[in-house]
């Protein structure tokens, strides 16, 4: 009995200390996010990490809550891609469907690009505007898309990877004159209502600098909204026990789309390089960047990260996931040096050491 109460006593120490050991990395994660606040990079941030659905640290800073909502630029993306992943799962749309069999107006290069390339950066338009012209800050695609028809291709379609955000406008463009309804109810129908996402969506577009144009950039959401979605995509479409989107969307949104693509230089295309130190060229999917894949290529990290400081990934090395909600102060950023679009990527091998330790 004694030699019993003793092995149950030394079972629940361990417990013990390896709980302690977990809050410590998770204390690693907290603090890194709390000096970023109290910098005044951010006004305020939240996160939550999910491993096998349930959530393992969530944490609110400068007055963040669970429905604070932020635009969130480019980590939209995501959202946009499967709004129109739903469309080709109903066969509205198809993924190589060319732009001008819907937006006939496009009657040079720009017309010969397809959806997938449209999603995939590979299209060859311009990334955005060109500085003497206005930021795409407009309220409908119609007209976003008219200020996009006179602009000169940069490439031709599928030879060259380029992140922007242009081209995603004619392919919401696209899906609003192929289904008959606008962007943003296609999206509140096809993903944002079915999830529960009750406080996201794509308009009105901020006219605040950074967050146009409308499907690259101008969502708007929560940390529990965010979380619905990846829950979904986790599971390959289903949310609940109702299937969003097919098996087949899922895997064709992870997959490579650069499919040889050149890498243009800039920054931002070398995103995949800089946080995780692997020079490789199928490093987007449709609306998400594949940041690790294994010997086969299939992805083992995916995420869609935005500029501002919203981060959120997928990881399936330890069937996790989670997001970072923020929005950063760009004057103290560049007067410190702080670089939101990479802060948050940054945290992953902290968030997986601390997994590993359950």
């Amino acid at each position: 009995m004694k030699k019993a109460l003793t092995c149950c006593a030394l079972a629940l120490a361990l417990t013990s200390l390896s709980s302690m050991a977990k809050q410590d990395k998770m204390a690693v994660i907290d603090h890194q996010i709390a000096s970023w606040v109290a910098q005044h990079n951010y006004s305020g941030a939240a996160i939550i990490i999910v491993k096998d659905d349930k959530p393992i640290f969530e944490k609110y800073y400068g007055g963040y809550t669970s429905q604070t909502e932020v635009h969130i630029a480019s980590a939209g993306k995501w959202l946009a891609a499967a709004t129109i992943a739903s469309l080709v799962d109903d066969g509205v749309l198809s993924w190589g469907d060319p732009v001008r069999k819907w937006l006939p107006a496009f009657t040079d290069s720009k017309g010969d690009a397809t959806l997938r390339q449209l999603f995939s950066h590979t299209s060859g338009y311009p990334d955005y505007q060109p500085a003497n012209k206005p930021e795409d800050h407009y309220q409908t695609l119609t007209e976003s898309v008219a200020h996009i028809l006179p602009l000169p291709s940069v490439n031709p379609p599928g030879t060259t990877f380029n992140y922007g955000g242009l081209a995603m406008q004619v392919a919401g463009r696209m899906a609003e004159v192929a289904s008959g309804k606008s962007w943003e109810s296609l999206f509140q129908e096809h993903i944002a209502q079915p999830l529960g996402m009750t406080h996201t969506g794509f308009t009105p577009v901020s006219e605040e600098q950074g967050f146009s144009p409308m499907l690259a950039g101008g969502a708007r959401t929560t940390l529990a909204d965010y979380r619905r979605f990846l829950q979904m995509v986790a599971h390959n479409g289903q949310f609940e026990g109702r299937r969003i989107l097919s098996t087949a969307a899922i895997t064709m949104m992870q997959s490579d789309q650069i499919q040889g693509a050149k890498l243009l230089p800039g920054a931002v295309n070398r995103y995949v390089q800089d946080v995780r130190g692997q020079a490789r060229n199928d490093i987007y999917g449709l609306g998400e960047w594949r940041e690790q894949v294994d010997n086969q290529g299939r992805p083992l990290l995916i995420s869609s990260p935005g500029w501002a400081g919203s981060y959120p990934w997928i990881d399936k090395t330890n069937n996790s996931y989670g997001v970072i909600l923020a929005k950063v102060n760009l004057s103290v950023a560049h007067k410190t040096g702080f670089n939101s679009f990479y802060a948050g990527p940054q945290l992953i091998p902290a968030i997986r050491e601390a997994l590993a330790t359950q």
